[in-house]
């Protein structure tokens, strides 16, 4: 990454494990007591079983997920219940983060967004989250592609080559941040740049971004 920073002009990030972070043992226990048995085989870092990876890939309505989960629980578990224990995966949005976001867009990069998410998550805790500055996540973002809206996953090359020709990249000033490496493969297979996010404290979002704006002189 160090070798074409200078050539950066567009950054995709990955939001678990990039810009939120993560804890899935929390959901899986979360989610445990509710009833739910094999949520640890279902629920994974990078990759997501039945319902839960329908439920990500578009392909499996919310109201459907919602009905599937409650059969296999305890009696009585509600809507709200499931939400906020699926939510437990994830932990903080810190706002130095957010704060850096804009920062790039001001400094002249075209930000965007690519990530494996799902309706429930994006429509709550995701929404919420990235509300702290009084903005929307839409205000952080030049674009915007999300899993469940496209019907297809990460690491599938086509989502993204879909970014890429949404938004006019040229592939080789694009630079894809990921905490999976399938995922940096898959990018750089469509012809962009990849980063793994996440391997050590010195390559978080913050340190990473801060790389790029110094090759640019800012």
């Amino acid at each position: 990454m160090m070798e074409c920073a200078k050539d950066i002009k567009n950054v995709i990030f990955d939001l678990g494990g990039v810009v939120i972070d993560l804890d899935r043992d929390r959901a899986v226990r979360a989610l445990e007591e509710l009833g739910l048995d094999g949520a640890d085989d279902m629920l994974g870092l990078y990759g997501q079983k039945e319902p839960f990876f329908g439920l990500e890939t578009g392909e499996l309505p919310t109201g459907d997920f919602f009905d599937l989960l409650r059969s296999r629980m305890k009696p009585g578990v509600s809507d709200v219940q499931i939400t906020d224990a699926f939510n437990k995966f994830l932990v903080r949005l810190p706002l130095e983060r957010l704060v850096m976001l804009r920062r790039m867009r001001k400094e002249g990069f075209r930000i965007f967004m690519l990530s494996n998410t799902n309706p429930v998550m994006y429509l709550t805790w995701i929404d919420r989250a990235f509300r702290q500055e009084g903005l929307t996540v839409n205000d952080y973002f030049d674009g915007i592609v999300v899993s469940f809206q496209e019907l297809m996953c990460k690491p599938n090359v086509a989502i993204f080559e879909t970014l890429m020709r949404r938004y006019g990249l040229v592939p080789s000033e694009t630079l894809m941040l990921d905490d999976s490496e399938k995922n940096c493969k898959a990018a750089e297979e469509a012809g962009a740049h990849a980063f793994q996010v996440g391997k050590s404290q010195d390559d978080d979002m913050i340190a990473v971004c801060t790389t790029l704006l110094r090759a640019k002189g800012k």
